[in-house]
């Protein structure tokens, strides 16, 4: 199982890399600079060119199955399990063959409602419940990645 980070904005790299220590996993920071390179012999650091989805698409095009993404980004997420890789969130929530339907079109109407200022931007502050939840929901995926069960 190789750990892939959507690094750029992600606020759970550190949690994620003792997860992967734990189970024998090596990580892929995956970002477009700005990154420390980490002294963790099984993290990498990749620095992809600058655009709007080079990060994406490296990970998109290196992923396999199991493996296992973490990202906020939902596109991305559906572009992995395509893969037959897993994905979550930095909440620690999977995204599913059942959920990931619903989550790009909730984030389609969100986008256009944003464009029509209707709603407006950003979610809700990341906190120590949501990095607890995370530490739980990596752990889960990663024993089920492990045991060969979908995650």
């Amino acid at each position: 199982m190789i750990i892939y980070i959507d690094a750029d904005a992600c606020p759970v790299k550190d949690e994620a890399i003792r997860v992967a220590a734990r189970h024998g996993a090596d990580v892929k920071l995956v970002c477009d600079g700005g990154l420390m390179r980490r002294r963790e012999p099984h993290v990498e650091l990749v620095i992809v060119p600058e655009g709007a989805d080079a990060a994406d698409d490296w990970i998109a095009a290196h992923i396999a199955p199991g493996d296992l993404c973490v990202t906020g980004d939902i596109a991305l997420a559906a572009r992995c399990l395509e893969k037959g890789a897993a994905a979550i969130d930095h909440r620690g929530q999977p995204f599913t063959a059942n959920n990931i339907g619903s989550a790009l079109a909730m984030r389609n109407l969100m986008k256009n409602l944003r464009e029509q200022g209707v709603a407006g931007g950003g979610g809700r502050a990341y906190s120590p419940r949501d990095r607890s939840a995370f530490l739980d929901g990596i752990e889960q995926a990663a024993q089920r990645i492990k045991h060969g069960k979908p995650a």
